[in-house]
């Protein structure tokens, strides 16, 4: 069963490793830069023909630290109100929270470090403000940070494998995979647009994504694109067929659309109802473009996928599936297979299609 905790945990390790492997690559630095006083990575009085190994130790265990507190501090911003402040603001709280943070870790690490290796360090009130290398380290873990965000944005955008081959050029030419595609569509949008405005109306969709963005990462959903009031949703197949993720992700979601009915209903005078279409099977991925590059995916399985979730109402249904990927899950699902088969426009065949009725 995924979990917040799960995530947590992942986030975890990797900032604890990036951040001890960060620090430790800045006490080298600074042990083998040009100044006369390089071997002093904290305390410009230590010797300089002393061992690298006390440097390195203190300052991969700062990094260690700080991964903790970072991770803390990352799961606090996106999970609590701060998630809803505008950007500009977002990044200011959070660097004065990474900046306070620092200062604390630097001063309890080196105190303990004083009292286990025969190192002095000077640790009066307000040391750290007339330190050179604490500002120069400061500006190097600032740095780090956006080194860390950007790597984790982007493997959150393409999925942790993804963006590695990405990386190595995996896609510059066309590539086969087997991926689960969902076309997740807002019911009933024409009529709540013209109630609404334009303006409150983006608002809306707006809120909604909010709630399927915090719900996606919980199922090992990748959100491939927004278009419109349209989200669609993708998986590598072992992932959204492992414990029905693709399933129970489109359930999760419309129980956190439902936990806010009241916000809703205040703010807009409705609750969102989505609809959803599901389908998966082997299709062609590949890097397009230029001037803004993003990874494409070609083939049947997404025009199928869009096409059952047209189906949604002419059937009468909030979630239909095709029978060919339901072979794939598990047999506790509740499902109504829809009487006939169902010709899909732009489609010679007819496809099988159910309807994955609430628990």
């Amino acid at each position: 069963m995924p979990s917040k905790l799960g995530r947590y945990l992942h986030h975890l390790w990797q900032s604890v490793v990036y951040w001890s492997l960060a620090l430790g690559f800045f006490a080298i630095l600074r042990y083998y830069g040009a100044d006369g006083n390089s071997a002093a990575i904290i305390n410009p009085n230590l010797d300089e023909k002393s061992p690298i190994l006390p440097h390195l130790s203190v300052l991969m265990s700062m990094g260690a630290c700080l991964g903790v507190l970072y991770a803390l501090i990352e799961w606090y911003f996106e999970n609590s109100f701060l998630r809803r402040f505008t950007l500009g603001l977002h990044l200011m709280l959070k660097t004065m929270a990474y900046f306070i943070s620092s200062i604390i870790i630097f001063t309890i690490v080196l105190n303990i470090t004083s009292n286990i290796l025969p190192v002095d360090f000077n640790l009066e009130r307000g040391w750290w403000i007339a330190n050179k290398t604490v500002w120069v380290l400061l500006f190097y873990i600032f740095f780090g940070s956006l080194v860390f965000s950007f790597l984790k944005m982007a493997s959150e955008r393409f999925g942790k494998n993804m963006f590695l081959k990405t990386l190595v050029g995996r896609f510059k030419y066309p590539h086969e995979q087997h991926r689960i595609f969902m076309f997740a569509d807002l019911k009933d949008a024409t009529s709540l647009a013209e109630r609404l405005g334009h303006f409150r109306y983006s608002q809306l969709i707006q809120d909604c994504f909010e709630d399927l963005n915090h719900i996606a990462p919980l199922y090992e959903a990748e959100i491939y694109q927004y278009v419109g009031d349209e989200a669609v949703l993708t998986w590598p197949f072992e992932k959204g067929v492992r414990n029905n993720n693709c399933i129970h992700f489109f359930r999760a979601f419309q129980k956190q659309l439902s936990i806010r009915e009241s916000y809703y209903l205040e703010k807009y005078g409705a609750l969102p109802i989505f609809k959803a279409g599901v389908h998966g099977g082997k299709l062609i991925v590949v890097e397009v473009g230029h001037v803004k590059k993003e990874l494409a995916y070609h083939g049947d399985v997404i025009n199928t996928a869009a096409r059952i979730q047209g189906q949604c109402n002419l059937n009468n249904s909030d979630f239909l599936i095709s029978e060919e990927l339901l072979k794939n899950l598990d047999d506790r699902l509740n499902v109504t297979k829809i009487e006939e088969k169902v010709t899909l426009k732009g489609k010679d065949n007819k496809v099988v299609i159910y309807s994955i009725n609430r628990e």
